[in-house]
């Protein structure tokens, strides 16, 4: 994770929440009182956000101290404890809801990615995310699902370029559109790589006429498994070996993914990893305080 970014997400949460003041913790907890608490872990699950929780508590207390009994990526059962936090009582009071939030949310992830994971086992195809992420959270989703056991696809607009339908159809073509892209990229920043997407075979006809030594990845955007295999040995007969990466996505679920995989596709794309998963439940209990004068 960029810590620039993740810095000022931080901030900016604690700025949302605490607003002109705790004014719960001021009211009657001494600014001096020093204690301890630990995340219960409420429901089995892959556990996410150690490190990120982590790193919030000490961005406010830097002599705070963080043991962690369990890691990112451990599956976790309903009664385990992940970790305990000494530090001053209104730091611990103040970060518990960032901390909470972004656990359970990140572990929520995580747990999902897992299953989809899971039932890719054996096969050479690579799970991605999508950018289908809430809006300033994208940065932690993401890392979920890379600590669930998937990949990560672009984070945003501009660390690849996607021609997608509206590209293509604002555009004119897909010959249009990636040529306009190829000579942008090459002018431009030449560090970045060029997919497309495709709704038909005879797209993806296109794109291998037209996308040689230009597009890297070739997307296979609702396409049944059947046509899935059709397009797939398109590329592979009228193509040298390695030209095109190639990438299934759309209306992919746990219950058809194998069949997609089965057909030796590069990536399949699951938008579904983020925006369907559901927070696991945490909490954070204060387990001693002292110095409360």
């Amino acid at each position: 994770m960029d810590p620039d970014v993740f810095y000022r997400f931080v901030e900016l949460a604690l700025e949302e929440d605490l607003g002109d003041g705790d004014h719960s913790t001021l009211s009657c907890i001494s600014a001096t009182a020093r204690g301890k608490a630990v995340l219960k872990v409420k429901q089995d699950a892959v556990l996410a956000g150690m490190e990120v929780a982590e790193k919030i508590f000490l961005h406010k207390d830097p002599s705070a101290r963080f043991t962690s009994f369990k890691k990112d990526g451990d599956r976790v059962l309903a009664g385990d404890i992940a970790f305990e936090v000494e530090s001053f009582a209104t730091v611990i009071l103040q970060c518990e809801r960032l901390v909470l939030n972004c656990m359970q949310r990140m572990s929520g992830i995580a747990t999902l990615t897992r299953e989809y994971v899971t039932l890719l086992q054996g096969c050479r195809t690579r799970l991605l995310d999508t950018r289908k992420t809430t809006p300033n959270f994208r940065l932690l989703e993401k890392e979920a699902v890379r600590i669930g056991g998937a990949l990560n696809h672009r984070f945003g607009l501009y660390d690849m370029i996607m021609l997608k339908d509206n590209h293509i159809d604002f555009c004119g073509s897909i010959t249009k559109a990636v040529d306009r892209a190829w000579h942008y990229v090459q002018q431009k920043k030449p560090s970045l790589s060029i997919e497309v997407e495709t709704r038909s075979l005879q797209e993806v006809i296109e794109v291998v006429a037209c996308g040689k030594q230009k597009v890297k990845r070739i997307m296979l955007d609702n396409f049944s498994p059947e046509l899935l295999r059709q397009a797939l040995t398109y590329i592979e007969e009228h193509s040298e070996k390695g030209t095109f990466e190639t990438e299934a996505s759309g209306g992919i679920t746990q219950a058809n993914i194998r069949n997609y995989a089965d057909t030796g596709v590069d990536f399949i794309s699951v938008g579904a990893l983020i925006h369907q998963a559901k927070s696991i439940d945490l909490s954070l209990k204060a387990s001693l305080f002292t110095n409360t004068n």
